[in-house]
């Protein structure tokens, strides 16, 4: 009963933040921002699908259980929700699940984007992680974790020259992270 009723929540939070992202995508695109990365979009978009589908077909029909370790797994979980609203929060109008630029907007670097440069992938990555552990779904978790990683090693970097191009985030690059930079400055010029 609780996967479902977990699925359920995440289901409609997922929902909500889409309402959140439409509104903000029609405020930017009113303020002349553009849209990027189309492409790489909807494979992200059919992923996420997929995880779900995945994570339903693997715990229902192959009987997984709730791991003895769920309360790790549970409250990793419960730090992403804080974390996923703390991003939104920090954002404001400029969050969005698509790469939507304002171009010559300054970029944020307040919340947790003074000290991670994509918050976001972190949280939603951990997210893949931590909510098929929490049932044993290990078949959804190594397909699904992988990948992620790939369409993270597209749309980072992609998002990353878009970012350097339209807005002010030569500057604030610059600033020292937790997290390395994944690829070199004159690559992305």
């Amino acid at each position: 009963m609780f996967f479902y009723l977990l699925l359920v929540i995440i289901i409609i939070q997922r929902c909500v933040e889409l309402f959140i992202a439409k509104k903000n995508e029609r405020f930017l695109k009113d303020q002349g921002a553009k849209e990027y990365g189309r492409k790489h979009y909807l494979f992200m978009v059919m992923m996420h699908i997929c995880f779900f589908v995945s994570l339903l077909v693997e715990v229902t029909f192959f009987a997984k259980s709730l791991s003895s370790l769920w309360p790790i797994w549970f409250s990793l979980f419960l730090l992403t929700q804080i974390g996923r609203v703390w991003v939104i929060q920090s954002l404001g109008t400029f969050w969005n699940t698509k790469i939507i630029v304002l171009p010559e907007a300054t970029i944020v670097s307040k919340g947790p984007y003074k000290y991670i440069k994509h918050p976001n992938y972190l949280i939603v990555t951990t997210e893949l992680l931590v909510i098929p552990l929490m049932f044993n779904a290990y078949f959804t978790l190594v397909c699904f974790f992988i990948l992620n990683q790939l369409i993270l090693a597209i749309r980072i970097p992609y998002e990353e020259r878009v970012l350097l191009k339209e807005t002010n985030y030569r500057t604030i690059s610059e600033i020292p992270r937790f997290l390395p930079k994944l690829v070199k400055r004159s690559r992305l010029k």
